[in-house]
């Protein structure tokens, strides 16, 4: 089945702008807009079951903690738990003082006069209103024609500054929305906004907000942001507006639009915290937010808690944050990929406290969101040498050879390709163990040994289990390696040795790893011992790799027997 030829079934829904000296485009965002909540509202009508006034509360709560000023909590007029909580967070004195509760209400009269029977001895409230002047709602919902459509707006106008001035005890400001601005015709939006403006009185002194929703987004964010400063340039009274956008995501670019729409000289964004809302939702204001402090601005708006605000939106609107969701996602912060594993690690080995940000796939700090670095890299079947080394690095400190992270990778890898899952640092840390440490029992046992200094060689005395006998091994060398290598009586050298601490305080352990080429073959293995005395962690390095030579066949059983007689 394909599908139907658009050019047959679908048109342009919006007006082409004639801006051909646009501003925007040269602009840059420097500071933060006027921020409003919507998840109170335009979020609550979007999830299958709308919050009671309990999970209301507690996100009204968190939105204030957040910072913002301009939360919109309801629609008093059309629902009565709005109402109610209305009165709830005005009687019990729930409102910070420097916070404006703000509540919709179309464009008729009783709505109206409900809608301030609500908010009655509130201390300061945006009052707003809506009505659509797009073609489509004009000729198919409204029934009216263009001159109709701008007198519903000027009557609720009317109205609105009517009741106000009933209750003179409270701080009024009034908003008024052309709902689908971005279908709507330029000099009709305009038209109508004047008019309201006008009615209003909006002056410097008298701020009135108008917001230019693309309430369903039909074109590319660059026409919105056309659209937008359009309107900041022509209307009257400009500086006694603010001009509010509220971007829905219909084409997955709402995030976009309201960015260049601030550029294009909106003063506010409205959206929800992780973008719900009405079909494919609000625009997301922690993205928007986060992209602004990415880029050293700052957001007014404080996420450094973000697991915190997860939980809270999770469980009032019981929809879950995508994990892949920008900056709050559980895996953004993750990388699986090698190479991407591979250049954080060693971008975490540059970056230094008190410097500027730059790491590699790694736009923003986590710990400035209240995460750590944990979960940074982890580890599955398409992962490489690098994601295995930073994680054993950060939570074992236990930093890998490049020549043993290269052969570590390859056992992790068949590991992962086995089971098809991810594997954990735990995991990992077992496997090392299994894999390099856990050897020195197979052939070669150590029992006990004695190190003591004779004439300023160090001497080494074993006893050992052969391949299940017990044996009393000497040797001697200029320090306790050597010695053991000429205890041992095998044909083999050292090609590298590290020992490193890694834990501390009373319950410090010493690591030490070792690798071993037998004589004349070019073959090498790799032996780690774990202790808390450094040279008894080196002994049991050199045991575990020279079992594992046997293992691997490069030391014969012959060659054992030998040297143990």
């Amino acid at each position: 089945m394909m599908l139907a030829d658009p050019s047959k079934k679908y048109r342009r829904m919006y007006q082409r702008v004639d801006l051909p000296d646009r501003q925007w485009p040269n602009n840059e965002i420097t500071k933060a807009p006027i921020w409003m909540s919507t998840d109170l509202r335009d979020g609550n009508q979007a999830i299958f079951e709308p919050m009671d006034m309990e999970q209301k509360f507690k996100m009204f709560q968190m939105l204030v903690k957040i910072g913002f000023k301009n939360i919109e909590i309801g629609f008093p007029s059309a629902s009565q738990i709005d109402f109610d909580f209305t009165r709830k967070l005005i009687e019990e004195n729930h409102i910070p003082d420097d916070v404006y509760i703000e509540v919709l209400v179309q464009a008729r009269d009783h709505l109206i006069q409900r809608t301030f029977e609500s908010l009655a001895g509130a201390k300061r409230a945006i009052v707003h209103i809506y009505n659509s002047n797009a073609p489509t709602f004009r000729q198919k919902v409204l029934n009216v024609d263009v001159a109709g459509a701008k007198q519903l707006a000027v009557n609720a106008a009317s109205k609105v500054k009517e009741y106000a001035a009933q209750y003179p005890e409270t701080e009024w400001v009034f908003q008024y929305s052309p709902e689908c601005f971005s279908a709507t015709e330029l000099e009709v939006a305009k038209d109508v906004c004047d008019a309201v403006t006008e009615i209003w009185e909006a002056s410097p002194t008298n701020k009135v907000i108008l917001n230019l929703p693309a309430t369903v987004e039909v074109s590319t964010p660059n026409v919105y942001a056309d659209q937008v400063e359009w309107m900041h340039r022509n209307i009257a009274r400009r500086d006694g507006v603010i001009i509010s956008v509220h971007c829905h995501n219909d084409r997955g670019c709402g995030i976009a639009a309201s960015e260049l729409a601030i550029m294009a000289g909106a003063d506010r964004v409205e959206g929800c915290v992780f973008g719900n809302g009405e079909r494919t939702g609000n625009v997301d204001v922690a993205a928007i937010a986060l992209n602004m402090y990415s880029q050293g601005v700052a957001p007014n708006l404080d996420f450094s808690n973000i697991n915190e605000i997860i939980a809270t939106v999770e469980e009032c609107t019981g929809l879950p944050v995508h994990p892949r969701h920008p900056y709050a996602g559980d895996l953004v912060f993750t990388a699986f990929s090698g190479s991407h594993q591979d250049a954080i690690k060693k971008g975490f080995e540059f970056q230094k406290n008190e410097e500027i940000w730059d790491m590699p796939y790694l736009p923003i700090d986590p710990k400035d969101l209240g995460r750590d670095y944990d979960a940074v890299i982890r580890v599955n079947s398409q992962s490489g040498k690098g994601g295995i080394a930073y994680l054993l690095e950060a939570n074992y400190n236990v930093v890998l050879p490049r020549r043993i992270q290269i052969e570590f990778s390859q056992t992790v890898q068949k590991r992962t390709d086995e089971e098809g899952t991810e594997i954990t640092a735990q995991e990992i840390w077992k496997l090392f163990k299994e894999t390099y440490v856990d050897t020195k029992d197979t052939h070669y046992s150590t029992k006990n040994y004695r190190l003591y200094d004779n004439n300023g060689k160090q001497v080494v005395e074993l006893e050992v289990e052969v391949n299940g006998e017990t044996q009393q091994l000497r040797g001697e060398g200029n320090g306790p390696i050597s010695a053991m290598l000429d205890a041992l009586r095998l044909p083999i050298d050292v090609l590298s040795y590290e020992e490193r601490g890694i834990s501390s305080g009373a319950n410090a352990k010493a690591l030490a790893l070792v690798e071993l080429q037998v004589k004349g073959t070019g073959k090498s293995a790799f032996g780690a011992g774990i202790h808390d005395n450094i040279v008894t962690s080196s002994i049991e390095a050199i045991i575990a790799c020279t079992n594992r030579l046997i293992d691997q066949g490069v030391l014969s059983t012959d060659q054992v027997i030998a040297a143990a007689v």
